[in-house]
């Protein structure tokens, strides 16, 4: 036993080695008391970071004298941020998208706006209000979570509230009370306005415009460098795994709970419609997260920026995680103008660790990644990753054929290798209960794996493609031609669309 213990440790300590060859991981000091627990980063236009602490601090801090600064307090519950051209920040807190502004110019904000309030809030806690996310026109997204049956609502309803149910909410003062109506309601619920929802603001925050639905606890909302809104959700009711998805106005993401503020819907309860008739209406995921394997709580999308990690990863985009020791790297694919994903761990095995929730670009390239556990698995603090320059062995593209895969690596493969490349692949059934165990689960034979004449693009076949099918591809086995591991060697690629 403690032959293989030590066997183990000395194969972390081989993966962790790998990552700290070519980053560094600094754990940035944070502000003397306040708690640690990061909801919302965003790099100002003078290389300082602005950071929304889960207390409600909003704080400064420059790297140049890695100092830290008081800008706003009392917010709740931050969750996401941006800066806006005149030096404000729009801040989504629990009830309100807010503007701090600094109008006397000694560094901390005397105006707290309210850009936008119009959504319900029953007082339940999982109620979480995520963005905002900005989009070429200046318009933000903003994207709010749905209440849990864990806990009770709030005598106090703000705005409207749906009865649609059958659920009697009579004299809600006690959870008792609640307790016996939540199996009506189901595990999760927008009983009121708009929860489950993103909706599209004008750049002032005067015009809202319901934009899609199906949300579940959306804890990451950003548009991708070619313009498509990406939304993260959680493992749950209604989510066999934790989905990524590319947003469309109208669209339906698959938690029916929202449903009942379609405008116009017709008053039956969509938690009692037919599973097959939800699953026509709903918009396929671009991407999963295996449970476990690669993500439990995807969170928040960034773009990786020129300069900032090897130039074949610019413009990709990269996906904080709560409970695994990990990023995720987004890789993009399209068939017949489909786009599909394949996400890969990045920096899985390094000093990262757990709890990454909000991330951020600096000025020199560095990446900020904000930390918070609440009553979940996570972590703490804010820990800093720069690039040393130093080139590795890792997968930057990978496109879909018909009989199977083309895989391009930042350096050439050695073709001895080949033969340790696995594939499998597996689905998932769509349903209320809880998460999802793996269905159809199969090995696929690889075929044919041949090299391009510059060794860096890998081809290989599994046979038809399966579409709904997440393919598993498996690259731990493979190495550089100068014998380096490829960091980052595991691939989930969702297949909406098959290659004909």
């Amino acid at each position: 036993m403690k032959a293989l213990s030590l066997l183990a440790w000395l194969s972390l300590s081989l993966v962790a080695t790998a990552w700290t060859e070519h980053f560094s991981f600094e754990e940035i000091a944070g502000p003397p008391g306040v708690d640690p627990q990061v909801g919302a980063m965003e790099t100002l236009a003078d290389g300082r970071l602005a950071v929304a602490f889960h207390r409600g601090e909003v704080m400064i801090y420059d790297p140049a004298t890695q100092s830290w600064s008081g800008f706003a307090s009392g917010l709740q519950e931050p969750l996401g941020m941006v800066a806006d051209k005149d030096g404000s920040l729009l801040v989504m807190q629990r009830a309100e998208l807010t503007r701090l502004r600094d109008t006397d110019g000694d560094g901390s904000a005397d105006s707290y706006e309210t850009v936008f309030d119009d959504f319900g809030i029953s007082g339940n806690y999982h109620e979480f209000a995520y963005g905002p996310a900005r989009d070429a026109q200046g318009n933000l997204y903003i994207v709010l979570g749905v209440a849990s049956n864990g806990a009770p609502m709030a005598k106090e309803i703000r705005g409207e509230f749906s009865k649609i149910g059958k659920v009697d909410f009579a004299g809600m003062t006690t959870t008792e009370t609640w307790g016996k109506n939540r199996g009506a309601a189901g595990r999760m619920y927008a009983r009121v306005k708009w929860r489950g929802w993103v909706l599209k603001l004008s750049p002032d925050g005067k015009t809202m415009e319901p934009f899609a639905s199906g949300f579940r606890s959306p804890n990451g909302i950003g548009f991708d460098a070619a313009g498509r809104l990406l939304i993260t959700d959680n493992q749950g009711d209604w989510r066999p795994t934790s989905p990524l998805y590319d947003v469309k106005k109208g669209g339906f993401y698959g938690h029916p709970a929202s449903l009942v503020w379609t405008p116009g819907w017709d008053g039956k309860d969509p938690m009692g419609m037919p599973v097959p008739e939800l699953d026509r209406l709903q918009q396929p995921a671009i991407g999963y997260f295996p449970l476990g394997e690669l993500a439990n709580s995807p969170t928040w999308p960034v773009i990786i920026p020129k300069g900032s990690f090897p130039s074949s990863w610019t413009n990709q985009t990269l996906i904080g995680e709560m409970n695994q020791k990990n990023l995720v790297r987004v890789l993009e694919d399209q068939v017949d103008g489909t786009f599909q994903t394949a996400l890969v761990p990045t920096f899985n095995g390094s000093p990262l660790g757990m709890g990454s929730n909000r991330l951020a670009f600096g000025k020199d390239g560095s990446l900020y990644i904000g930390k918070t556990a609440l009553s979940w698995a996570g972590g703490k603090g804010i820990t800093r990753i720069k690039w040393n320059g130093k080139a590795f062995l890792s997968l930057d593209q990978i496109k879909a054929q018909k009989q199977g895969f083309a895989l391009r690596f930042s350096q050439p493969l050695d073709a001895a290798t080949l033969d340790k490349l696995t594939v499998s692949r597996h689905t998932y059934d769509y349903h209320q209960a809880y998460g999802a165990p793996k269905k159809d689960l199969a090995t696929l034979e690889v075929k044919n794996a041949k090299l391009s004449a510059d060794g860096q693009t890998l081809t290989f076949e599994v046979g038809d493609l399966k579409e709904k099918y997440l393919h598993f591809i498996d690259m731990t086995g493979l190495r550089g031609k100068d014998g380096q591991k490829v960091l980052g060697a595991k691939a989930w690629y969702q297949v909406i669309k098959a290659p004909k």
